[in-house]
This record gives structure tokens, C-alpha cells and sequence, in this order.
């Protein structure tokens, strides 16, 4: 069945001159027209006249928006104060704020605040209205589906959000094939999914219902749109790769107004950029397809949590596990993550594919026979769980309840669908304020014998300070090859590719939202917190000084953002962001071209160069042997 494509073609009118251009020269060029963001105190304000003209071109769907705890700061023992602080929990609920994001600030770098204006898109055509509007009256734009962004990029005071969380539809094929591509490709199943939809209900269309599978993100509540923009990963990317990867065509409305159908036959420029270069930086993603693969048999889990008696006993547990790893989960069955403790702890949370409960307890019984050997030194702080599902029940609302009641929550919310479940190990995710976080991609080198000892000794000495996260389905070192060069082909930084994991460290607190009553955050704590941080990520950086890090779960801080982000994909990404968007439109920070603004996104940056600094890599002018 085919997705009404209402809104789907192209506008008239001709790509920016810069299109023209060798796309790496156009990476050279200062973008053009650039003139600052007006805010609400500016004389170029809109009028109020002006906003009802958007108001009547957007079907009456603009809105102004508040906090979801406005209400407390006027009277914080109301009942619509209790009402909203009674759902501070809830993913969806706070999904369904446009005042509100999923986290709700970071340290010493943002605060959730909402924006000004809202379009509540239904359509491809409000957004197309949003974004003229923004651009001719200068206006600051923020784009939100899910609100998961971690660095702030989906809200921004005084701005005009662009809120797609109501174009949710999903719909399946049997044989899609990309506009263009006739003739070219393969007819294949895919799913095409609206850029506001949410992985827990593509995955219960995709695999509840239809019994497929999709490759999109581990966390349930994380928007469509914003996962493939930054690459994505899922539980299952081991097996699968990047959720960009997947992606077969897009519709994406660019800064013009115009709506593009982007593919591998149509736009590939475009198409290349989606696939990982950052979301909210290219322009507004509103309908994307991605293929869908068939389903294994099973799904499952391995828990356990194992305490070393003392510093040495848990330096020899690090390096055991990673012999354990190279030896026997470093394939495409495993993915998910382990974490090394400071209080002497390492504890598993994987997951398998493909697998039955006997072969996954086969393939851990080395390590824990290694470990019930010396008793004295180690004990199990939680008994092994290690088990399998089939897979078509893996996001099976009733079916979790039923058979796994711990594992989910539940939108209690009255009216709330019931597929509105998500995992309670991602409960602290939910309105956190966050004091750090960084990562670092781990090639696989440092799995060999020479290297492991290396490895083993820099994770003990970071958890002197932190704990530290190792997420393997986030490296796709060991995938099969057809994942590897699927990735290949997409904008995020090839260290992926070589990657046995992502190294995550990170801290935060409660949800801090700016009208929360007496809900401070405790600043004192947490640059405590992020100096801890800092330090185990130096421990780490000692072995892997220049490697990548993941754009949607890395530092707010980081200097060499380019590099570490997108590495000599860099380069690429401005050339297509100066084709698309040569005024700047869109900014996010540490987006592509948010060099040439302030970090708040509102005054074009005098000076700055356009040239990244890309170590390990060539230049753009030597790319093209300029002096």
C-alpha cells in the first residue's frame, strides 16, 4: 500500500546557485544573506496581524506555547500544578508538551525552555508555511518530533517551533521502490513513517502486527526523525547497522519551502546528508521509508551483576570480560551494554538476536564458570537472567505485561493507547538534567592481545572517578558486512565502522525543569559530577586520544565537534548544507554551518571560517590542490 504523497513534490523554482557548484567549493563559501534572528522585543517582530496570516495558512494550528508547569509558578499547590508534576514521569505525556522536552536541561550549557510560537503540523504543507514564514521575517526555528535531543537542539527561546509529533501516520508496503528509481532498484517491504511517530509504534505496526522488523532506536519514546538524522541505533544494530542505513527515501522540506523527495535516485546529495548528518541542520524531515527486514525466531537477555572483592579482583574482572567478549559475543547475536562500576561492579544488560535460551547460556558459561571458580574474589550481586522470547513479542504491549510486568511501564494517562509502554531501564532518562556526558567510539584493535591489557587498565582507572557504559551494539565492528557498508555510505563518522563499541560516561539529576516548585537542581553537586566525568573520559582518551564520538549521546563541550562528529564526512555535509540552506536557516548547536552563528543561534559569527579543521584527513583544499 502506497502513502498518499500529497505534498510530496517538488515546488517549482531552481536549487540555489550554489548547487552548481564543485559541492566540495561550495563547503568554501560563507553562507550567503546571512542577517540575524529577530526576537519578540525586535521592532521586526511580526505583528500580530502577520502571525495571523500563518495562523489562517497553517489550517489555525498555530500556537502559543507555555510550559506544562506554567501553572506552578503562579500557584505550585494548584491542582493543574499537581496534575502536570503527577506526569513528570511520563515520556509521552511530556512527548506531548510542546513546552516540554524529554530532558529537561543540561548543566552550565541549557534549560528546557519553551518556544514563543508553535505550528502543530498535520501536514507537509504546514510545515512548508512555517518554514517561509521563519525565513522571510528572520525568525529563530526549532524542529521537535520526539523532544529527545540531549544537547538542547529541539527547543530555543523566542523562537518558532516546528512541532511534527501529529504526523504520525505509518504505513506499510509490500514492494516500495524510491521515486526515480525504477527500473534501478528492487522492488522490497519497507515501512513508510511520519517524521512525529515514535520507535514503539513503528516497531508494534512493524513487528507486533506484520511480523517484520525495522531498524530504529533501542529507546521507545525517541522520535523517528531525529534518530535517522543522527545515524541510530537500536538494540539489534549489530545485526542490522545504522537505522540510517536503512533508509530508502525521505521527504524533507528544505529552506526554500520546497518539498523534496530525497533518495539514491533523487536528490542523493540531500539523501547522503539525512543519513546521520545531524538533525534540524538540512531542513524539516517529514515523511521518511525504511526497509524492513525478516524476523528471527527470537529475541533475548542477559543479566547479571558480578561484585569483585576488591580494586585487583575487579581489574581482573574488566580484563576477563573483554577476553570473554572478543571470544564469544563479538558477532552479530549481541548487542546492548555492560557497565563498569567505581563501587567494584560490573553489570551486563545484553541482548541477543537471533538465539534460543540454550545458545545464549551456552555462549556465557565460560565467563561464569571463571567467576563461580574463585568465590572468594567475586559473587553474583544479582543471579544470572539469561533467556529468549520469540521476537514478534519483543514490543508486545499486552504481551510484556503478561510475561514481563517489570519491564515496561505503562502511559496511565486516561485515553493513552494502550501500545504506550516504555522499558523501566530507561526511567531515569525521563526529565533528567543532566551534569555530563561524552563518548568515545573503541576500535576494535584494542580487543587483540597486545591492546586488550591497555583497554582493561584504562577502564579500571575511569571508574576510579565514573562509571563507565560500554554499548556494543553502537560500534559495528562485527557486524555483517553488508551493514558495514551500508554505513558506509551514510554521513556519520566512518570510526563506526571499526568500532567493537561506543563508550559512554555519563551523570545526571532529577528533572529541573525552570518552573518546577522548590526543584533546584543542585548546581555544587553536579560540577562535581561533570569534573568526575571529564576525568574517567581522560582515563579512556589516554589509549584512544583521536577517535569519533556520537553526535546524539556526546559533550555539549566539545571543542572539536566537526571532527569527532562526522570526521571527513565533514567537509561533505557543509557542501550540502551550503546547496539547501545557504542563509543559515536552520541552526542547532554543533550542527552543520552553527560555526558562523552564536552559540544561541540569533548573530551571524563575523570571521569565523568555513573550513573545518579535520585531523587525520585531507583539507578541502587539498582535496582540490588549491594553494
Amino acid at each position: 500500500m502506497k502513502m498518499n504523497r500529497r505534498g510530496l513534490l517538488q515546488r517549482a523554482g531552481a536549487l540555489p546557485l550554489l548547487a552548481l557548484l564543485n559541492p566540495f567549493r561550495a563547503a568554501l563559501v560563507r553562507p550567503a544573506a546571512v542577517v540575524p534572528r529577530v526576537r519578540p522585543s525586535d521592532r521586526a517582530w511580526p505583528s500580530p496581524a502577520q502571525w495571523g496570516t500563518l495562523n489562517r495558512d497553517v489550517g489555525g494550528r498555530l500556537i502559543s506555547v507555555q510550559s506544562p508547569f506554567a501553572a506552578c509558578a503562579s500557584a505550585p499547590n494548584g491542582a493543574a500544578c499537581r496534575d502536570a508534576i503527577q506526569e513528570l514521569h511520563n515520556p509521552y505525556f511530556l512527548g506531548d508538551q510542546p513546552g516540554a522536552t524529554q530532558t529537561s536541561g543540561w548543566l552550565d550549557a541549557w534549560t528546557s525552555t519553551p518556544s514563543t510560537y508553535a505550528v502543530a503540523a498535520s501536514d507537509t504543507a504546514d510545515v512548508a508555511a512555517a518554514v517561509n514564514f521563519a525565513r522571510e521575517h528572520h525568525l529563530r526555528l526549532v524542529i521537535k518530533g520526539g523532544g529527545h535531543s540531549y544537547q538542547g537542539t529541539s527547543n530555543a527561546a523566542d523562537s518558532l517551533l516546528i512541532w511534527t509529533r501529529a504526523m504520525n501516520r505509518i504505513v506499510l508496503h509490500d514492494a516500495f521502490v524510491a521515486q526515480g528509481c525504477a527500473g534501478v532498484a528492487t522492488p522490497q517491504p519497507a515501512v513508510t513513517v511520519g517524521a512525529g511517530a515514535l520507535w514503539m509504534h513503528v516497531y508494534e505496526a512493524v513487528t507486533t502486527q506484520a511480523g517484520r522488523y525495522v531498524q530504529g532506536g533501542g529507546c521507545a519514546t525517541v522520535g523517528v526523525a531525529g534518530l535517522i538524522h543522527s545515524g541510530g541505533f537500536g538494540s539489534f544494530s549489530k545485526n542490522y547497522g545504522l537505522a540510517a542505513a536503512g533508509l530508502l527515501e525521505a521527504e524533507i522540506v528544505t529552506a526554500d519551502g520546497a518539498a523534496r523527495i530525497a533518495n539514491a535516485c533523487t536528490n542523493p546529495d540531500l539523501f547522503w546528508g539525512i543519513k546521520g548528518g545531524g538533525g534540524g541542520s538540512l531542513g524539516v524531515i517529514t515523511a521518511l521509508t525504511l526497509k524492513t527486514h525478516d524476523l528471527p525466531s527470537d529475541f533475548g537477555v542477559a543479566f547479571m551483576t558480578i561484585r569483585a572483592a576488591s580494586d585487583t579482583a575487579f581489574r581482573r574482572l574488566i580484563g576477563e570480560f573483554i577476553r570473554v567478549y572478543r571470544d564469544r559475543l563479538f558477532n552479530p547475536h549481541w548487542g546492548e551494554s555492560v557497565a563498569l562500576r567505581p563501587n567494584n561492579t560490573l553489570a551486563v544488560s545484553m541482548v541477543s538476536h537471533g538465539l534460543s535460551a540454550p545458545q545464549s547460556q551456552d555462549a556465557w558459561r565460560p565467563f561464569l564458570d571463571w567467576v563461580a571458580a574463585s568465590p572468594q574474589e567475586f559473587t553474583l550481586a544479582s543471579a544470572p537472567v539469561i533467556a529468549s522470547i520469540p521476537a514478534q513479542h519483543w514490543w508486545d504491549a499486552d504481551y510484556l505485561r503478561a510475561h514481563a510486568p517489570g519491564a515496561v511501564k505503562t502511559d496511565d494517562r486516561p485515553g493513552a493507547p494502550n501500545r504506550n509502554v516504555w522499558w523501566a531501564g530507561d526511567q531515569g532518562q525521563v526529565g533528567w538534567f543532566l551534569h555530563g556526558f561524552d563518548s568515545a567510539w573503541l576500535p576494535a584493535s584494542l580487543l587483540d592481545p597486545p591492546q586488550r591489557e591497555r583497554l582493561a587498565d584504562a577502564l579500571f582507572a575511569a571508574t576510579r572517578y565514573w562509571s563507565v557504559e560500554l554499548h556494543f551494539n553502537k560500534g559495528l565492528a562485527g557486524a555483517p558486512p553488508e551493514a558495514v557498508a551500508a554505513a558506509r555510505d551514510a554521513a556519520t563518522n566512518p570510526a563506526v565502522l571499526t568500532a567493537f563499541a561506543l563508550a559512554i560516561i555519563a551523570g545526571a539529576g532529577p528533572p529541573a525543569f525552570p518552573d518546577l516548585p522548590g526543584r533546584p537542581p543542585d548546581l555544587a553537586a553536579g560540577r562535581r559530577d561533570a569534573l568526575a566525568i571529564r576525568e574517567a573520559m581522560g582515563q579512556l582518551r589516554e589509549v584512544v586520544p583521536d577517535t569519533g564520538s556520537y553526535v546524539s549521546e556526546s559533550n555539549f563541550f566539545a571543542r572539536d565537534w566537526q571532527r569527532a562528529f562526522w570526521g571527513a564526512n565533514y567537509p561533505r555535509l557543509q557542501a550540502v548544507k551550503a546547496t539547501y540552506d545557504p542563509a543559515g536557516l536552520f541552526f542547532v548547536h554543533h550542527g552543520v554551518g552553527s560555526e558562523h552563528w552564536s552559540a544561541d543561534g540569533f548573530t551571524p559569527v563575523a570571521g569565523r571560517s568555513s573550513r573545518p579543521t579535520i585531523r587525520g584527513s585531507r583539507t578541502v583544499d587539498q582535496l582540490h590542490g588549491d594553494g
